[in-house]
């Protein structure tokens, strides 16, 4: 049986563990709050641009653009949206295990046909791991994605896209819808094929200055806001997951603690009773 000394150790060594928990998911709760107060600011204003753009692009007939045409897959991009940080239960290592049968999926291409651009540290390290070669480091849009960040990295995939460089650019993330409630998802990013639905929207409109010139306005616009919505919505998952794993942590570092106050309390008494029983055994000699 473990020393009084030894179980007030661990008393005191699980009340700091729970202390540090229950402080991260404080943390986490405010971060999430941040997250979520930036998706409701720009999801009603995205869910427009795209009920604008579908209407439009299915009133024109034909319409050609390379940002809604598909093409046969010789080379891929995939954007695979991770933390930079653990500590947040299972949101890594599923998404890595996700990510793995993608990539096996896209074996026959060959690895120099794949280019990944990991957002975060747990999933570039995971990459390295595995002998992928990585278009870069984008930890930041992991831990705070802003809108002008977001940007460089579309836009550089539009390059990419626009020069034939790449046929198609998917991403991998964390869906958020509630807090108990988040969907690891897989989404094409380009081309943007669910614009353009099988049948015809009969508005007609008159576009100024020209439909070439909105649509070359209008799509990467609408690309910009779905990548930062994007990692908005994983950063939100990220915080939530963590949230729950710390209060799981927290709730556990309690029903320890109680453990060892009984076990403490039974061993104490059991010293005194001792102590008493060596006093009555040395009086009765």
């Amino acid at each position: 049986m473990a020393s009084l000394k030894e179980i007030k150790h661990r008393i005191v060594s699980v009340k700091n563990i729970q202390q540090v928990t229950s402080a991260m998911k404080l943390v986490s709760a405010a971060k999430l709050q941040r997250s979520g107060n930036a998706i409701q600011k720009i999801r009603p204003y995205q869910n427009k641009l795209y009920t604008i753009a579908t209407r439009y692009f299915n009133s024109v007939s034909p319409f050609i653009s390379p940002y809604l045409m598909k093409r046969k897959i010789s080379r891929v991009a995939i954007i695979p949206v991770s933390s930079n940080n653990s500590l947040c239960g299972s949101f890594n290592i599923n998404l890595i295990r996700f990510l793995e049968k993608i990539l096996d999926s896209y074996k026959k291409l060959g690895k120099e046909n794949v280019l990944i651009y990991p957002i975060g540290k747990k999933v570039e390290d995971a990459l390295k791991k595995m002998n992928y070669p990585i278009q870069g480091s984008f930890q930041n849009l992991s831990d705070n994605p802003t809108y002008a960040e977001t940007k460089e990295l579309t836009k550089e995939l539009i390059k990419q896209f626009n020069e034939k460089n790449i046929d198609q650019a998917e991403i991998v993330y964390h869906h958020f819808k509630s807090k108990g409630s988040i969907t690891l998802t897989r989404k094409i990013f380009l081309p943007k094929v669910d614009l353009i639905q099988n049948e015809k929207n009969k508005l007609e409109y008159i576009v100024e200055p020209s439909p070439l010139e909105l649509t070359s306005e209008l799509l990467p616009l609408l690309l910009y806001n779905d990548m930062y919505l994007t990692l908005l919505n994983a950063s939100a998952s990220e915080h939530a997951t963590r949230m729950i794993a710390m209060q799981i942590a927290t709730d556990n570092a309690g029903e320890l603690l109680s453990d060892l106050t009984l076990q403490y309390n039974k061993s104490r008494q059991q010293a005194i009773t001792n102590e008493l029983l060596d006093i009555l055994g040395g009086s009765m000699q």
